[in-house]
């Protein structure tokens, strides 16, 4: 080997080298460990029972939202019923990234969401498998298959049955589809959704959150659901579907009589998603004239009992 030879034989390494170290390896980036919600978009707030406010649903999404009650809940199929895998974006809590590996190969397989409570585990397959045919069962999980896209895991989530949105207020049906972005910048983690319903939304819903890594551990572990009989109504007429018929859902107007949003704010929409929504509303938004609920003070504390027979006693009776 001459030292010419040698010399452009080790240029080229060099620049190979280079070359990979400026390549992200899907190796590189570590998922896994607990993750709690760093952001303050409380995406999961559900004071009011409607409040379709920056959700583009379409007419039937809203239809099926202001048929709700959250009465249903009760009815015995329906108790064990868990929020699909959208709700990791708009609940409240974090969520626990675990990697799965070949036993023998010690390759990555997949990456699971661990679920809590009452939101079901998400497995991302990451070996290539496709998604099932559209007439496989559906599951509260859903499939997903994933892969990496520089630093960034892009998943997507399909056969998931209809679940929530936002708590008790929208929901999508059983042929939306999800697409994740995870992506890591040290001890954060960016994850981005975009939600797609043919059938409840009428365009994608997109929802970034913002998780920090955290050693807190994860303090709502998924627990095996039992049901139980709740309601009296239910328990004499098991066929009952708690639920509204149209024009009769008796909380429509409490977002305006609480915090003076109009009306046609409330039932969302495509236009409510975007900042110049707001600039329409400066005309009709009426704040309210005292404020009853949320106002930022803690409850004034209630005087206590005067002790019987003490200063401030009322006189005994004669």
């Amino acid at each position: 080997m001459t030292r010419d030879f040698r010399s452009h034989l080790g240029a080229a390494l060099a620049a190979a080298c280079i070359t990979l170290a400026a390549v992200p390896a899907a190796a590189q980036v570590e998922l896994s460990g607990y993750w709690a919600r760093a952001g303050d978009a409380d995406n999961g707030y559900s004071r009011e029972p409607v409040d379709l406010l920056g959700i583009p649903v379409s007419a039937d999404g809203r239809a099926k939202a202001l048929s709700y009650d959250i009465a249903a809940l009760s009815a015995t199929e329906r108790q064990c019923q868990m929020y699909p895998p959208f709700y990791a974006l708009t609940g409240p809590f974090g969520f626990r990234i675990s990697s799965v590996q070949d036993p023998i190969t010690q390759k990555l397989v997949a990456w699971k969401l661990d679920g809590w409570i009452d939101r079901d585990t998400t497995t991302i397959w990451m070996d290539g498998r496709p998604h099932p045919s559209e007439y496989a069962p559906h599951t509260h999980g859903g499939f997903t298959t994933g892969r990496w896209e520089g630093n960034t895991l892009t998943a997507v989530t399909t056969h998931a049955k209809m679940g929530d949105i936002k708590r008790h207020t929208s929901f999508s049906s059983d042929r939306a589809t999800l697409t994740y972005r995870f992506t890591r910048y040290g001890d954060l983690m960016t994850v981005t959704g975009i939600l797609e319903d043919p059938v409840y939304l009428a365009e994608p819903y997109v929802l970034t959150e913002i998780f920090r890594v955290s050693t807190g551990g994860q303090t709502f572990p998924l627990t095996a659901c039992e049901p139980i009989e709740e309601l009296p109504t239910l328990h004499e007429n098991p066929a009952l579907v708690p639920h509204y018929l149209p024009g009769q859902n008796p909380w429509v107007n409490e977002l305006t009589q609480n915090r003076g949003i109009p009306l046609e704010a409330t039932m969302g929409g495509p236009a409510t998603m975007y900042p110049e929504y707001r600039k329409g509303l400066r005309e009709t938004y009426k704040p309210p004239d005292t404020c009853k609920i949320d106002c930022g003070a803690p409850p004034a504390a209630a005087a206590p009992a005067p002790a019987p027979g003490g200063r401030g006693a009322p006189p005994p009776a004669k």
